[in-house]
C-alpha cells in the first residue's frame, strides 16, 4: 500500500466514526422526545414498534442531511487534495501510451435504435475532437429479443461503419443467451475481447460522454494504477415531461452537492452506478465475476443489481473504487413517466434485497457492508414509512375507544396523568423537517455562491421558485412512491419476480387507462384511511392530509406530471430549466440534431421498423443479416422439419402468421431463412408478394 492509499484509508476511518457520532446522538435525542410525547411514554407494545421504526427512519434522514452538508464545504473549497482529478492538472486531451486502448461499451436491449446510434455518432465525433481518437474502440452489445429491432440495429451498425468509415473501429455483436441480462453481456465482452483493452467506459443505452471526459478518465486511471473504477455523476438531460424535467432538476441542482458528500464519507470506498464509470479490465476479469446466489424465487439465481456487487469485488481484490464528483460532461436521460420510474424502481427493488445475502460475505470492506445496507433501505425505508404511519394512524384511533390507565401496576398512591407537551411535538417535528429540507437550501446557497451559477438555472428568482415547486412536487408524489415501493418489498420477499421489461426513453406520457389499472388500489386505499381516520380522530387527520391527499389524487398526479405539454410550459417560464439547456454543450446539441435526420432510403416500402420483413425481402439486408451469424450446423431431423414448417407457415400464411419467437427462429437460421427469401421473390401472387413488401413488374 502506497503512502498515499495508506493517507485516505486513514482520513475514511476517521469521517466514518465521525458519521456515526453525528448520526446516532441526534437519533436518540430525538427517540427520547419521541417516546415523551406519546401517551404511554413508549411503554406499549405498539408504541415499542413505533419508536423503533421511528429511530431507523430518523437516522436514515440524517445520513442524508450530514452527507449534504459535508458536501456544501467540500463545494466551497477551491481545493480537494483527495480528488482524482487533480492528477490532471496542466495536461492536454492526449493519452501518451499507445496500449492504454479502451473499449467504449453500449449494452441495448429492444431500444430505439435511432437514439443509440445517435448517441454513438455523438460520443464518435466528439472523441475523434480529441487528440487521441485511436485509444477508443465502440461495442454495441445486443440482447435484443425483438426480430424487428435486432435487423434495426445491425442496418444501423452497417450504415454507421460506411459512412464515418469505422469498421475495425464500432463492432456490433448479438447475443444468443441473455444470461445474467447487463452484467451478463459485459461479462461476455470481456471473455472475448476483454485481453485486448487496459480499460473499458461502460454505458447504457442512453449515455452521452464528451470526448474530453473519457480522455481525462483514461488518464485518470494512468495516473492512479491503484483505482479499479472511477464513477462519474451523470446529470440528467434530453427530457420534456414534468416529471422528468423536475427530475433533471433536482439532479443538476443537489446532485453535485451530494456527490461531493459521497466522496467526502466514501473516499476510496465509492459505489459503482453500472454506467458513465471507467473500469480497469484485467481487475475486473479477474475478480469481479458474480456468483448466482443459492436457491430459488427472487433472493436466489442471478444478481440483478449487479453493479454494487462490483464494486465490493473490485475493492476487495485490493483496488480503489473512486466516484470523480467534479468531473463533468457524463449525462443521462431519466424516466420520463411515474409508471416508467416505478417499473425501473421494481427491478431494482428485487436486485437491492439479493444483498442481503452478502452483507456478511467474507472479505467485503465495511464500507460496502454499509453501502449494500445503504441500497436496501433505499426501498426498505418505504415499507419503514408506511408503517410508521399506519402504527400512527393505529395509535389515534386506540386513542379514541381505549379507556386510558391512570394507575400503572406497581403500586402508586398518585395516579399517571398523560401530559400533552405541544412545543416537544413541534421541536420533534420542526428538526425532521430541517434534516429533509435544508440541504435544498444549501444547494441555493452554493448556487448563488458560486457565480454564474444561478444564471444556468433561470436567475436567482427562478432558481429560488423552481426549488419550491420541486420540493411541492416531490412532496405530492413521495406518498405514491411509498406504497408502490412498499408493495415491491412485499412482493419479493412473498416471492414474486420481476422480467426484464424494456425502459421506455420517450416523452408519450401516461394514458389515463394505464394509470388507472396502476394506482386505483392506492387511491382506493387513500379514500378509506382517510375516511376512517377523519370519523374516528379528526384531530389527527389534518397531521396526516397530506399523505391522504397524495394517494388519493396518485392517478391524475400520475398522468399530469408525465404530459411533455405542461413541462414545456414550465420551460417556456423558465422554471426547472438546467444549465444544459441555457447553455447546451456541444454533443447535446449534436445528438438533437442527428435524432432530426431523416430515415435512410430504401428500394422497398418497407418501414426500417419492420426488420423481420427486410431481412427477408431485401437482397442487401438479407445478405448483411446472414453474413453476421455465426456458422450453422443443421440440427437433429426433428428441429430441421421444424424450421421446415416455420416456412411453410409464412408462405401460406404470411408474416405476420408468426410470432415473435418464431420470427427469432428463423432470423437464426441463415439456411431456412434463405430458402424463404428465395422463396418469397418467386412468388408469382401480386397479393402474396405485397405482404412482403413486394410488387410485380406490369404485364406487357
Amino acid at each position: 500500500m502506497t503512502a498515499f492509499e495508506l493517507d485516505w484509508n486513514r482520513s475514511a476511518g476517521r469521517r466514518r466514526l465521525l458519521l456515526i457520532l453525528l448520526v446516532l446522538a441526534p437519533t436518540f435525542v430525538a427517540c427520547r422526545t419521541m417516546a415523551s410525547i406519546l401517551p404511554s411514554r413508549g411503554g406499549s407494545p405498539l408504541e415499542i414498534v413505533l419508536l423503533a421504526v421511528f429511530a431507523v427512519l430518523f437516522a436514515w434522514i440524517s445520513v442524508g442531511f450530514w452527507t449534504a452538508l459535508m458536501g456544501f464545504f467540500l463545494l466551497l473549497q477551491r481545493r480537494n487534495r483527495y480528488s482524482v482529478s487533480n492528477v490532471c492538472e496542466g495536461l492536454g486531451y492526449s493519452i501518451d501510451d499507445p496500449q492504454a486502448r479502451t473499449a467504449v461499451l453500449i449494452p441495448i436491449y429492444n431500444e430505439d435504435v435511432k437514439r443509440v446510434f445517435a448517441g454513438l455518432k455523438t460520443v464518435f465525433d466528439s472523441i475523434a475532437a480529441t487528440d487521441s481518437p485511436d485509444r477508443f474502440d465502440f461495442f454495441i452489445l445486443s440482447d435484443t429479443t425483438d426480430p424487428d429491432v435486432w435487423v434495426q440495429e445491425e442496418e444501423a451498425w452497417h450504415r454507421f461503419c460506411t459512412e464515418h468509415d469505422a469498421f475495425g473501429r464500432v463492432f456490433y455483436r448479438k447475443r444468443r443467451s441473455n444470461a445474467k441480462r447487463k452484467s451478463g453481456n459485459v461479462a461476455d465482452f470481456c471473455r472475448r475481447w476483454g485481453k485486448n483493452y487496459r480499460y473499458m467506459i461502460v454505458f447504457d443505452a442512453d449515455s452521452i460522454m464528451t470526448g474530453r471526459t473519457m480522455v481525462r478518465m483514461v488518464q485518470m486511471m494512468e495516473a492512479r494504477p491503484d483505482i479499479g473504477i472511477l464513477q462519474t455523476p451523470p446529470a440528467g438531460v434530453n427530457r420534456e415531461t414534468l416529471l422528468a424535467r423536475a427530475q433533471q432538476f433536482a439532479n443538476r441542482v443537489y446532485g453535485p452537492m451530494f456527490a461531493a458528500g459521497l466522496h467526502f464519507w466514501q473516499l476510496g470506498d465509492a459505489q459503482y452506478w453500472g454506467h458513465n464509470a471507467i473500469i480497469r479490465v484485467e481487475p475486473f476479469i479477474g475478480h469481479c465475476e458474480l456468483p448466482r446466489l443459492p436457491g430459488k424465487g427472487p433472493l436466489g439465481g442471478d444478481i440483478l443489481s449487479h453493479d454494487f456487487v462490483e464494486s465490493a469485488l473490485m475493492r476487495r481484490a485490493g483496488y480503489g473504487v473512486w466516484l470523480a464528483y467534479d468531473l463533468d460532461g457524463s449525462y443521462e436521460e431519466t424516466p420520463p413517466t411515474l409508471l416508467d420510474e416505478l417499473k425501473r424502481d421494481r427491478r431494482w427493488c428485487q436486485g437491492n434485497l439479493q444483498h442481503l445475502r452478502l452483507i456478511f460475505s467474507r472479505g467485503f470492506f465495511p464500507a460496502h457492508r454499509a453501502l449494500f445496507l445503504n441500497g436496501i433501505l433505499s426501498y426498505g425505508s418505504a415499507l419503514l414509512w408506511l408503517a410508521f404511519l399506519l402504527i400512527s394512524s393505529a395509535q389515534a384511533i386506540a386513542e379514541v375507544y381505549l379507556e386510558p390507565v391512570y394507575f400503572l401496576d406497581t403500586k402508586t398512591l398518585f395516579p399517571q396523568w398523560p401530559i400533552w407537551r405541544p412545543h416537544w411535538a413541534l421541536a420533534l417535528l420542526g428538526s425532521t423537517a430541517v434534516l429533509l429540507f435544508l440541504p435544498k437550501f444549501f444547494s441555493y446557497a452554493l448556487a448563488l455562491l458560486r457565480d454564474p451559477t444561478a444564471r444556468l438555472y433561470g436567475g436567482r428568482l427562478r432558481l429560488a421558485c423552481g426549488i419550491l415547486l420541486e420540493v411541492a412536487l416531490s412532496t405530492l408524489l413521495a406518498p405514491v412512491r411509498m406504497l408502490h415501493h412498499s408493495v415491491f418489498i412485499l412482493s419479493t420477499i412473498l416471492g414474486g419476480n420481476v422480467g426484464w421489461p424494456t425502459q421506455s426513453r420517450d416523452d408519450r406520457g401516461t394514458p389515463w387507462a394505464d394509470a388507472v389499472s396502476v394506482h386505483w388500489w392506492g387511491t382506493l386505499l387513500g379514500i378509506l384511511w382517510g375516511a376512517l381516520v377523519s370519523l374516528t380522530n379528526p384531530s389527527f387527520f389534518w397531521w396526516i392530509s397530506p399523505i391522504i391527499l397524495s394517494l388519493a389524487l396518485s392517478i391524475p398526479l400520475s398522468v399530469l406530471t408525465s404530459r411533455a405539454g405542461l413541462g414545456k410550459a414550465f420551460r417556456r417560464a423558465g422554471l426547472f430549466t438546467t444549465p444544459e439547456e441555457t447553455e447546451p454543450p456541444l454533443e447535446l446539441c449534436e445528438l438533437a440534431k442527428t435524432l432530426q435526420e431523416e430515415q435512410p432510403y430504401s428500394p422497398l416500402p418497407l418501414s426500417p421498423r419492420q426488420g423481420f420483413l427486410r431481412a427477408v425481402s431485401d437482397p442487401c439486408v438479407h445478405a448483411l443479416h446472414t453474413s453476421l451469424l455465426l456458422r450453422y450446423k443443421k440440427g437433429a431431423p426433428a428441429r430441421e422439419e421444424a424450421r421446415q414448417a416455420l416456412v411453410e407457415k409464412a408462405l401460406r400464411s404470411g408474416p405476420d402468421s408468426l410470432s415473435a419467437k418464431e420470427k427469432m427462429t428463423l432470423l437464426n437460421d441463415p439456411f431456412h431463412l434463405a430458402e424463404l427469401h428465395r422463396r418469397v421473390w418467386n412468388i408469382d401472387d401480386e397479393k402474396e408478394a405485397a405482404l412482403w413488401g413486394l410488387s410485380l413488374p406490369p404485364v406487357e
